[in-house]
C-alpha cells in the first residue's frame, strides 16, 4: 500500500490541511491559515511535506490583493487511488478512483450470490487486479480497497452478520480474506454509509451539515454524516431505517423486528405488489420466479414514469412510506439534507424526489425553523462504491491514520507575504 515517505508527527493537523486543500479545490495559504486556525508556520510546514508527498501542487498565482500575488495549491488527483466495492445481494461494483473522489475505472458483474465467500472473493479478486491493469493505475499509489454492503456488520472485525445471500456469509471474515488475495488493505463498512461519505468528499454538501442518505438498492438502508465524519453509533450499524417498523402488527423480518419498512417500501416489496397485479404483470412481462428483482422494479419504475396509473401508484406508495421514514430521520437528527442514492433511486429517482420532499414540507417537526433539501447523489447508481473508496481515502489522508514517521523541521513563523511565497516556491517558479 502507498505510504506518504513523511508523516508529520501530527498527522490530524495534516489531516485537517489536506481536507480544507480539497473542499476548496484551490486555496492560498494564507487563506488555509485563516480556515483551519493553525499559524503560519504550521501551515507552511504541512503543505510543504504535502507537495513532497505528491498529494498537492502549486497552481498559480490568485488575484492581487493589495501586495504579491499569492500562490495557490490543491489537490493532485492522481496521486492515490481508492478500490470501492459494492458487494450486492446479486451483483458486484468496483470502481476505482483518484484522490478528488473521481471515478477513473468501473466493472460490475453478476453471480457472487451462487458462490460461497471462498470461490467469491477470489473472484473479486481478480476482477480488481484486472481493472486496476486496465485503467494503468501504479498500485503502490492504491491505499486500500473500501468493500460496501449490507448490515449488520461487525466493522471492526470486518465481518457480515447475516446469512445473506447465503448462510456460509454469515460471520465469514470478508475483509481479510479479500486483504488476503489482493495484498491490500481492506476497510468494511455499511453501503449507506459509503454513499453518504461520497457526497461530502465530491463536494456535494456544505461540509459544515448534518445530511441523512436513504440508501436504495435491492434493500434500504440509511446513513448520517455530521461535519464531515459518518455518525457510527456503537457499532455503526446506525441509521438502518430499512429496519425500522412501520407497523406494530406487520409480518415478522428475517431481521427479527415487525412490520420493517423495507417490506413495504423496498424494491422487492414493489415488484411482489406488482405481480399481485395481474393487468400490470402482464404488460410489464413481470417474472415472480426471476430472482433478480431489480431488473423487475426497473420495469415497473420505467413505467410509472412514462404514466403508467397501476405503476405510478405502487411507487408513489413506495414513496411515501420513505418519505415517513425520512421525516423520522430528520426529526432524530434535525438534518439538513437528505440525499437519495443507489441504483433503485437512478431509475425512479424525480417520483421518490418529489413525494419525499412534499412529505418533509408538510410533516418535519422542525420545519418552520429550517427547510429540508431532498437532492438525488451526486454519484448516482455507484454511489455505495465510489463512497467505499472514498472512506479508504478519508481515513489514510485526512483521518490521521497514516504511519508515523520522523519528526519534521519547524518552518520559522513568518508573515503574510513569506506564507505565501515561501522560498522553496519562488525557487521553483523562477528556476533558482
Amino acid at each position: 500500500m502507498a505510504r506518504s515517505p513523511v508523516w508529520a508527527s501530527r498527522p490530524k493537523t495534516r489531516g485537517l490541511v489536506l481536507d480544507v486543500i480539497r473542499a476548496a479545490r484551490t486555496i492560498s495559504r494564507v487563506e488555509l491559515a485563516a480556515a483551519t486556525g493553525l499559524t503560519g508556520a504550521t501551515i507552511s510546514e504541512v503543505v510543504r511535506e504535502l507537495l513532497g508527498d505528491g498529494l498537492v501542487v502549486e497552481v498559480g498565482r490568485g488575484a492581487p490583493t493589495g501586495g504579491k500575488p499569492r500562490t495557490l495549491v490543491q489537490l493532485n488527483p492522481p496521486a492515490r487511488y481508492g478500490v470501492g466495492v459494492q458487494l450486492e445481494r446479486n451483483a458486484c461494483v468496483i470502481v476505482v478512483v483518484d484522490l478528488a473522489g473521481r471515478p477513473v475505472a468501473r466493472t460490475s458483474f453478476h453471480g457472487v450470490a451462487s458462490m460461497p465467500p471462498e470461490r467469491a472473493l477470489p473472484l473479486v479478486a481478480s476482477q480488481v487486479d484486472a481493472l486496476l491493469t486496465t485503467a494503468a493505475v501504479d498500485r503502490e499509489k492504491v491505499l486500500g480497497v473500501g468493500l460496501v454492503s449490507y448490515g449488520p456488520q461487525d466493522r471492526r472485525a470486518g465481518v457480515l452478520l447475516t446469512p445473506q445471500p447465503t448462510g456460509e456469509w454469515c460471520d465469514y471474515p470478508v475483509a481479510r480474506r479479500l486483504s488476503e488475495h489482493l495484498g491490500l488493505p481492506v476497510l468494511l463498512d455499511n453501503d449507506a454509509a459509503a454513499a453518504a461519505i461520497g457526497e461530502y468528499w465530491m463536494g456535494a454538501v456544505d461540509p459544515r451539515s448534518t445530511y441523512g442518505c436513504i440508501y436504495m438498492a435491492t434493500g434500504i438502508g440509511g446513513g448520517v454524516v455530521v461535519a464531515g465524519e459518518v455518525y457510527r453509533g456503537s457499532s455503526s450499524n446506525t441509521a438502518e431505517i430499512g429496519h425500522v417498523s412501520i407497523d406494530v402488527h406487520g409480518e415478522e423480518c428475517t431481521c427479527g423486528n415487525v412490520g420493517c419498512l423495507e417490506n413495504y417500501a423496498g424494491p422487492s416489496a414493489v415488484v411482489r405488489q406488482a405481480s399481485a397485479t395481474p393487468a400490470l404483470a402482464r404488460r410489464l412481462a413481470l417474472d415472480p420466479a426471476n430472482e433478480d428483482f431489480l431488473t423487475e422494479f426497473s420495469r415497473i419504475a420505467a413505467a410509472a414514469n412514462a404514466g403508467d396509473p397501476e405503476a405510478r401508484e405502487l411507487v408513489e406508495r413506495s414513496a411515501r412510506y420513505l418519505g415517513h421514514a425520512a421525516v423520522t430521520l430528520a426529526v432524530l437528527f434535525d438534518l439538513d439534507v437528505v440525499v437519495l442514492a443507489g441504483q433503485s433511486f437512478t431509475v425512479a429517482g424525480s417520483i421518490y424526489q418529489a413525494v419525499i420532499q412534499e412529505q418533509l414540507d408538510r410533516r418535519l417537526f422542525a420545519r418552520r425553523a429550517h427547510p429540508v433539501r431532498v437532492v438525488p447523489s451526486v454519484n448516482g447508481s455507484d454511489a455505495a462504491a465510489i463512497g467505499g473508496a472514498v472512506l479508504v481515502l478519508q481515513s489514510e489522508l485526512t483521518l490521521g491514520r497514516g504511519r508515523a514517521a520522523d519528526e519534521p523541521q519547524s518552518v520559522p513563523a513568518g508573515a503574510d507575504e513569506a506564507l505565501d511565497h515561501p522560498p522553496s516556491a519562488r525557487a521553483r517558479s523562477t528556476g533558482e
